[in-house]
């Protein structure tokens, strides 16, 4: 059985990405893990969608 490349972690104050092959955190802290990340987490795990999503919350965030 292969591990996901990409797992959501809940962290204090929230949730980060944690990147299995890199083993290092991806990403922002979120302190609400959006639904549609997480779905993509949790199911294809297409690094592209991840990077994009990630992209547009960094976005909204600012």
């Amino acid at each position: 059985m292969s591990r996901r490349r990409y797992v959501a972690r809940g962290v204090p104050g929230g949730y980060r990405i944690w990147d299995n092959r890199g083993r290092r955190w991806w990403g922002d802290l979120y302190e609400l893990c959006p639904d549609d990340l997480l779905t993509e987490l949790n199911g294809q795990a297409d690094g592209q969608r991840i990077t994009s999503l990630m992209k547009r919350y960094r976005a909204v965030k600012r």
